[in-house]
Parts: C-alpha cells; sequence; structure tokens
C-alpha cells in the first residue's frame, strides 16, 4: 500500500459486539446505528457484519447513507432520520427506507411524495422528550399523529413506530432520563390510544442499552457499542461490557535522525529535545483525522502511540500531514516500522478512550475522525 498510514477495522469484532448486544436485549431486536460511516469504520462492511452478528436492523442519519445500504444488496430494515426539506424521499421510498417524522412539515412533505410517487411510507414518529434537538414536541405531537393517521387510513402510510433519543444517558441516575422516559412513555400511550398499530417502539441508545434494561422495548439503538467502545468509560471498560474495540490506527516511520540536546521539534517550538536523542516522523497529521490538540509540549507530550513495544507520546505541534516522536537516545527504530496510535488495547497499544483523555474529548469523535480520511483495510471478513 503506498499511503504510509490506514484504518484496520476488525469486522470480526463487531459480528461479536452485535451478538453481545442482542443477547444483552433479550426480547428486543436491535439496531445497529451505521451513520458517519459507521462511526468512521465504513458503512458497508461494518453494516453487513453487524447484521451477520446479531442485528435485525440498521439506523443512518443521512439519506444517501440508507440508499447506499441499499445499493450494496442490504435488504435488513433500515431507519433514516436527518433531513432538510427536498430530501430525497422518493428515491428513499421506492427503496424500502423507513422515515423518521420528527417535524410537521417533514410528514407534510412525505405524504406530498407519497401521492406523486405512488409509493406509500413507513413512518417512525420521533418525539423530542427533551434532548432539543430534532423531534416533535409533545405539544405538537396530537396533531402530527392525527395528521398522520389519516393519511394511513387513506393509504398513503403505516405509523410502525415511536422514538426518541436520550440527553444523558450516559449518568443512568441523572433525573433528565427518567424524565424523558416517563414523556416518551405518554407518547407512546397516546398514539396506541389514537389507533396506531405500533411495530417498534424505541428509546435505548448505546448507553441506556448496557446500563438500563426498562428502556429497552421493542428495539435498541447501539451505536458507538457495535463498534467495541464503551459510551461509559466511566461505569466500565469494553471488556466489561462483553465488547471488543473494531478500529486500529497505524502508520509507518518515514524517518528516524539524531538529533542534538537543544533541538526544537515542530512549528513555534512548542518542545525541544532535552538531551540528545532520535526523532521520529509519523506521516499522519491533523487532515488525516489526527486531533491537532493532541501536540505536545516540554512539560507534557501530546497524544499517545506504541513503537516498539513502547508508548510514547507527540513531540510538538501534530501538523497537516505529520507528526514527530522523541524515540530517546538509545532508540532502535528505523524508518518503515510501525506506529499503532490505537487498537483494541490487547497488545498494549493506547486506545481510542485514551487519546479521547488527552484531547478532551470523547472516544465517538476520535474514531470517527479518522474515518473517511485514510484507507481503510480489513480483517475478519467472512468467506
Amino acid at each position: 500500500m503506498s499511503y504510509p498510514a490506514r484504518v484496520v477495522v476488525d469486522l470480526a469484532a463487531i459480528r461479536s459486539n452485535a451478538g453481545a448486544l442482542a443477547e444483552r436485549a433479550g426480547s428486543a431486536s436491535v439496531l445497529a446505528v451505521v451513520k458517519a460511516d459507521a462511526y468512521g469504520h465504513g458503512l458497508v462492511p461494518a453494516a453487513k457484519a453487524a447484521l451477520e452478528g446479531g442485528a435485525t436492523w440498521l439506523g443512518t442519519a443521512q439519506l444517501d447513507e440508507a440508499l447506499a445500504l441499499r445499493a450494496a444488496g442490504v435488504t435488513a430494515p433500515v431507519l433514516s432520520w436527518l433531513y432538510a426539506p427536498g430530501a430525497r424521499f422518493a428515491d428513499a421510498l421506492r427503496q424500502g427506507v423507513d422515515l423518521s417524522v420528527g417535524a410537521p412539515w417533514m410528514l407534510a412533505e412525505i405524504l406530498d411524495t407519497v401521492r406523486e410517487i405512488g409509493h406509500p411510507a413507513r413512518l417512525h414518529v420521533k418525539v423530542d422528550t427533551g434532548l432539543g434537538r430534532n423531534g416533535v414536541m409533545p405539544v405538537e405531537l396530537p396533531a402530527v399523529l392525527d395528521a398522520a393517521l389519516a393519511a394511513q387510513s387513506e393509504g398513503l402510510c403505516q405509523v410502525v413506530g415511536i422514538w426518541s433519543h436520550l440527553a444523558w444517558a450516559d449518568d443512568p441516575g441523572h433525573p433528565t432520563v427518567r424524565a424523558q422516559a416517563e414523556v416518551f412513555a405518554d407518547a407512546v400511550a397516546l398514539a396506541e390510544g389514537k389507533g396506531a398499530r405500533l411495530e417498534v417502539r424505541h428509546l435505548a441508545n448505546s448507553a441506556a442499552t448496557l446500563t438500563d434494561p426498562s428502556m429497552y422495548y421493542d428495539l435498541v439503538r447501539p451505536g458507538l457499542a457495535v463498534y467495541g467502545l464503551s459510551p461509559v468509560p466511566h461505569l466500565g471498560a469494553p471488556a466489561d461490557y462483553g465488547l471488543r474495540p473494531a478500529m486500529r490506527v497505524e502508520a509507518e516511520l518515514a524517518l528516524a535522525k539524531a538529533v542534538p540536546a537543544g533541538q526544537g521539534v515542530s512549528y513555534a517550538h512548542a518542545y525541544t529535545t532535552p538531551r540528545d536523542t532520535v526523532l521520529g516522523l509519523v506521516p499522519i497529521g491533523y487532515a488525516d483525522g489526527v486531533p491537532r490538540s493532541a501536540s505536545g509540549s516540554a512539560d507534557a507530550w501530546g497524544g499517545p502511540v506504541q513503537v516498539g513495544g513502547r508508548r510514547l507520546g507527540v513531540a510538538g505541534r501534530v501538523c497537516m500531514d505529520q507528526f514527530v516522536l522523541d524515540l530517546g537516545p538509545d532508540a532502535s527504530e528505523a524508518s518503515g516500522d510501525t506506529v499503532v496510535l490505537f487498537g483494541a488495547g490487547e497488545r498494549g497499544e493506547p486506545t481510542a478512550e485514551d487519546w479521547a483523555r488527552v484531547v478532551g474529548t470523547i472516544s465517538y469523535e476520535i474514531v470517527t475522525r479518522f474515518g473517511s480520511a485514510l484507507p481503510r483495510t480489513y480483517q475478519g471478513e467472512q468467506a
């Protein structure tokens, strides 16, 4: 491979994670969220692996992602939920994609499209139970349900689901979690009271799937957990939930060179060598997904890496396409040696969670940053 860095995705891990989540969910089905190019893991390979492992639904934010799954031959139920006016509703309806209704205009535009093309819609009404993001406000819900069920009586659609999203599920004891659950239960009761025959009611994201069985209903919607990362690292590591991280990011050293003490390193000399040493150049930078905020200084190394079995950190500023390591005066590394930015942690390498702590973010951001910018290779593919 000519590119000197890559994302390695373990599809067997994704299958295993999906199976662990399906077992945990019991009678509830699992919708694997594959938005954002499957959190950087590759939309189609990751989606197929999740289905092979035990997921029975897939979820995408963007319609284009849902349509890409259909174009790749994926026939499982797919729900898509984030769009602006003028979205590709006609294509989605023709391809059997379930659509979310998160605002009155969405219902009106979807039904206009149904009338135009003659293909009925399968609808999941999304209720804003307290997140303050996408979703019908409870005060608007009766009118939206009345309109949707009237359209259903005309054969234009089926109202197959009611759903919502939690604001604070990573803190299971937070009062907003129970408050949202109560609003959601009221929304379900309202829909069923108006005659909706719901196939699925769904509220639980990854965090709720791992920590709160009362949120399971008919369908759980794990995202991050499908890829083997913990959405509640303060409560448990991936292994504590039977999960295995699926992404590994690695690069080859472009060069290793001896420099004297006092050598400034990278832009603005944020790091200066304290003694004669060997510097290693890693040909990957913020254009590839390495956070610039992972830069190191004289006081502290930045983002952690593994090289030669040792744990080191970024020395100096992360650049657009490269960063530097202080390999130490006795370094034996040479150009071409492998540097692991993060992986499953099973061989002592840093994890995405380690990077998140250094950078001051969450592992979700770390894996999605590295997704599409680098070549991917896949391991654990089924024959």
